[in-house]
């Protein structure tokens, strides 16, 4: 008689200690999920775009500094750096690293800085003549240059300088 024989047996896979009999097959770990889609980066290196939007900063900072300035009837360094800062993270943000945004952006802060002090001088000139701000700034320019003119002390100038500074720092920081 012919004993019939059974076909060999693999050996039996121990069985992990998680108790997950399925852990170790292949393909028994689904695929990772596919990553988001994100879009691309805007195009860096737009310097028709950082020009308009530093000039844009400029004239918004050169009016918040202005009243600063009219409010609390002193010249607030901290606000100069600022206004200076803001004037180069814009340009930097969206012009990237052309290299004259730097220079644009410090020659907009000494512009945005002096309209500031401007508007600050035609603000209390305005309150102690008891006559408007926009009578006096618009129509009686020459006299807020020459107040201003009598004002300035060498920390205006030093504000004029660090808020250069800023910009073009900034410009070079926010472009990276």
């Amino acid at each position: 008689m012919s004993q019939s024989a059974t076909p060999p047996q693999p050996p039996a896979q121990p069985q992990p200690v998680d108790g997950n009999p399925y852990a170790e097959q292949p393909g028994a770990v689904p695929p990772p999920p596919p990553a988001p889609y994100a879009p691309p980066a805007p195009p860096k290196n737009n310097i028709a775009l950082g020009l308009v939007t530093a000039v844009v900063a400029a004239l918004v900072a050169a009016g918040i500094y202005g009243v600063v300035i009219g409010t609390t009837k002193h010249e607030i360094g901290w606000a100069a750096v600022g206004v200076g800062f803001v004037i180069g993270l814009a340009a930097g943000k969206l012009g990237g690293r052309n290299p004259a945004l730097p220079v644009v952006s410090a020659v907009l802060a000494l512009g945005a800085v002096y309209l500031g002090q401007l508007v600050g001088e035609a603000m209390i000139s305005a309150d102690l003549l008891g006559v408007s701000f926009s009578q006096l700034f618009f129509d009686h320019f020459d006299a807020v240059q020459e107040g201003w003119k009598g004002d300035a002390d060498p920390l205006t100038f030093l504000f004029f300088a660090i808020a250069a500074f800023a910009a073009f720092s900034g410009t070079k920081k926010a472009a990276l």
